[in-house]
């Protein structure tokens, strides 16, 4: 059952996206606002008291409007007891940080090359610059958010993937507690994705992995990956495509049709190891969609492809 402040925050939630940038929200008639309520109700039922992991990336980070938005939608999901982690990256930020102190980014196989003086700048840009940026942003929304990285309470243990790339890890562990007496005193939990070993090495670790992983510690009814991609397409050169439903056992087929190629492959097998680890559901979603998170989460419409066990 839901509670009485969940029920109130029904009156909020177009408030919330005219917040999020959704002008034409404003225009809409009491009616057209009573409907949009009705449709999210299933929704706000089914996930009430549920954990979500969603995994920011792409250019929703880069666009400071489509940001906004992101925020928007993950503080309406907060407002009607959805239990959200934020995990997130920060690939394009890094870079310009390299750029700016005059060291270039260098990479292999799609990783990028780490050594300390890289490191201590990852650091710098995913646990300061970026975490405590989104943490201040979701103030604007009355959501209050706390910024973690996988350092903190040794949330994720790593050894180093190769010693070609420096310290970059591979996740060993990962130790919820941290995530959850966040998500017990009422906040949203905002982690970078950073691990150490027990040697104290800090090593940058690729999001929709730590994500993946996350999510199946959590035991989290949903992973949301946020792509600038559609979602799986049958055919890359038109978006029309779009593969609504994967069954995980019919992941495999796909790679050896070549449906599943090139830089979908490891973000796929992000999806089948969270579907291993007990998610219930998994989502590629486009973040360069206006309130893409929201109509997935609350709408019939739906967005992007989900994956799942069993059809």
């Amino acid at each position: 059952m839901l509670d009485n402040g969940t029920i109130l925050c029904y009156n909020e939630y177009y408030t919330v996206y005219m917040q999020a940038g959704d002008e034409n929200m404003q225009d809409i008639t009491h009616a057209q606002r009573a409907t949009i309520l009705m449709e999210a109700l299933p929704y706000i039922t089914k996930y009430h008291n549920k954990i979500i992991v969603i995994k920011y990336g792409g250019a929703a980070m880069l666009n400071e409007e489509l940001k906004r938005q992101v925020m928007g939608d993950i503080a309406l999901l907060h407002l009607v007891g959805i239990r959200v982690v934020l995990v997130h990256g920060g690939g394009p930020e890094i870079s310009e940080m390299l750029g700016r102190v005059g060291k270039e980014a260098t990479f292999i196989d799609g990783l990028r090359v780490t050594d300390k003086e890289t490191a201590e700048v990852v650091q710098m840009v995913l646990a300061g610059k970026i975490n405590k940026g989104l943490v201040a942003l979701m103030e604007t929304f009355g959501r209050h958010a706390i910024g973690l990285s996988g350092l903190d309470g040794s949330m994720i243990t790593a050894e180093q993937m190769d010693p070609a790339l420096g310290y970059v890890g591979e996740i060993t562990k990962i130790r919820p507690e941290p995530i959850f007496d966040v998500l017990e005193s009422g906040y949203i939990p905002v982690i970078s994705t950073l691990g150490c070993d027990k040697e104290g090495n800090v090593y940058n670790i690729n999001a929709d992995t730590a994500a993946a992983r996350i999510a199946a510690a959590l035991e989290a009814e949903s992973l949301i990956s946020m792509s600038d991609i559609p979602g799986l397409l049958r055919d890359v050169e038109d978006d029309g495509s779009l593969i609504r439903r994967v069954a995980a056992e019919e992941i495999p087929a796909l790679v050896e049709q070549g449906i599943i190629s090139g830089g979908m492959i490891p973000k796929v097998a992000c999806c089948e190891e969270a579907l291993r680890g007990g998610v219930r559901r998994v989502f590629i979603l486009d973040g360069r969609v206006e309130h893409s998170i929201l109509i997935e989460v609350l709408t019939d419409a739906g967005i992007g492809t989900m994956f799942s066990c069993g059809k």
